[in-house]
């Protein structure tokens, strides 16, 4: 029931006081270790289970659901004195639970809290049940059991589960032709076919922490940067064998090293892949590359709009104007629709030159008159003026700049990013960054992607400011 290429798996489960890895804490780790003999090619089974002192107290609905109690775990070791076990029984192995995310997460906040990094290709049997019996009804392990008719004793308890678990691969493999299980299993672990031009290891290297990559060819300039939450997984799946787009196959073709460069969370990466693109121009980047055309709407005392370009837009002057739009057709696409939903004037929004008269779209009954006098200028602008609040830039939500403070999820690292009018000044990574960067802050420079990136963020109550003179 192995995938020949795959000669190892560790079915775990585990048992927590919560569903919080960041908070809660393992009570019970269950592992069943199935590996092929690389001499003989038998295939071998070991198993291995132990209750963990999680050094705080069971909540009562938890030692009624997995009959684990205070008692049960008093006397038995905390996970640093396991820790040594684990980590042999899972070496080299993929790493099969059943919704992986929550056992691979618990594991891997209670290896951090040991300051030891924990990795492994992570099979979640929730996610293949779906994939190979994707009209069942239920996926959950209670409903895999029964369907399959799987082996159910110990149900909640770590081995028993994990037990559960191995049982339900070997009816896959039962019911199904070895091929088509193989197949499912390599599409979900997004196993990279590594272009042979790159180290067999070059993976390694890479952290399953947020950041950006950088892709070299033969040339000094970079082919392709990205940023992930994930940078060992984003890479590798550029890598996989279906090859989703043109430019993953041809970056395999070209590749010939990696770089990448960690931080504390996704907003430091997106900060940092913008800067990146723009400064080093990758072939491969299309979309973030440097936009000289972008700008912002504003309006003339007429009432009338006028673009204003990137080169021209002085940050602290950004509040009450509009957008920002990456260039001025885009800018022109944005009138024209809000024109077609409240029938709005063509010509006093500068969408046509006709010097007088009714505007095309009053010929065709979609504008409301007021370039024949049937509606004043200021109603026209209140309505236009309305439809447009969602793209109005608000003022800066703070006296001046700001900081914004990032904490890794895993570790105890901390980004501290300094933002003014919209804009990002920097980014510290210690004290001595931090204070360097407050005593003289670069002035403030407009980049769409960045002020956009900040406005989302603004919107969405989930950019956090600190008044960086406090």
């Amino acid at each position: 029931m192995l995938p020949v290429d795959l000669p190892a798996f560790a079915f775990v489960d585990l048992e927590t006081t919560g569903t919080h890895a960041a908070g809660d804490r393992i009570t019970e780790i269950g592992v069943v270790r199935v590996e092929r003999d690389a001499r003989d090619g038998a295939v071998r089974t070991t198993e291995w289970s132990s209750l963990v002192n999680p050094g705080v107290p069971i909540p009562p609905a938890i030692q009624v659901l997995t009959g684990i109690t205070d008692a049960m775990v008093a006397p038995a070791p905390s996970f640093a004195q396991v820790a040594r076990d684990v980590t042999a029984l899972l070496a080299g192995c993929v790493f099969v639970a059943h919704n992986a995310r929550f056992d691979y997460g618990f594991l891997k906040h209670a290896f951090a809290r040991l300051e030891q990094a924990f990795t492994a290709r992570v099979l979640c049997t929730v996610r293949l049940s779906r994939r190979l019996f994707p009209d069942a009804e239920g996926h959950g392990l209670d409903a895999l059991i029964a369907r399959h008719g799987l082996p159910a004793c110990d149900r909640h308890r770590a081995l028993g589960d994990a037990r559960a678990l191995v049982a339900f691969l070997r009816a896959v493999y039962d019911a199904l032709p070895a091929a088509a299980v193989d197949a499912a299993i390599k599409r979900l672990l997004r196993i990279p076919s590594l272009p042979p031009q790159l180290p067999p290891d070059a993976l390694d290297a890479l952290p399953e922490a947020p950041g950006v990559y950088l892709f070299y060819g033969d040339n000094p300039l970079p082919l392709y940067i990205g940023k992930s939450v994930n940078l060992r997984e984003r890479v590798g799946a550029h890598f996989s064998s279906d090859w989703r787009s043109e430019t993953d196959l041809r970056l395999s073709q070209e590749i010939r090293r990696i770089e990448h460069e960690e931080t504390a969370g996704e907003l430091g990466a997106l900060l940092r892949e913008a800067t990146l693109v723009k400064a080093r121009l990758p072939a491969h980047n299309r979309a973030l590359r440097r936009k000289e055309e972008a700008g912002v709407l504003t309006f003339r005392p007429d009432g009338m709009p006028q673009f204003m370009p990137a080169a021209a837009i002085e940050p602290h002057a950004l509040a009450g104007t509009y957008g920002p739009f990456a260039s001025r057709a885009a800018a022109r696409a944005c009138l024209r629709e809000r024109a077609s939903e409240q029938r709005l004037c063509w010509r006093r929004l500068a969408l046509e030159r006709r010097p007088q008269g009714p505007c095309f779209a009053r010929q065709l009954r979609r504008c409301a008159g007021v370039c024949v006098g049937e509606e004043t200028p200021d109603a026209h602008d209140a309505r236009l003026f309305d439809s447009l609040a969602s793209v109005r830039i608000p003022p800066w939500p703070a006296r001046g700049a700001a900081l914004s403070r990032e904490r890794a999820t895993l570790g105890d690292r901390v980004d501290v990013h300094l933002f003014d009018a919209w804009c990002w000044l920097g980014t510290a990574r210690d004290e001595g960054e931090l204070g360097a960067l407050l005593d003289a802050p670069p002035r403030p420079a407009f980049d769409l992607d960045v002020t956009r990136l900040l406005l989302r963020r603004h919107a969405a109550r989930t950019l956090e400011l600190i008044d960086a003179r406090a």
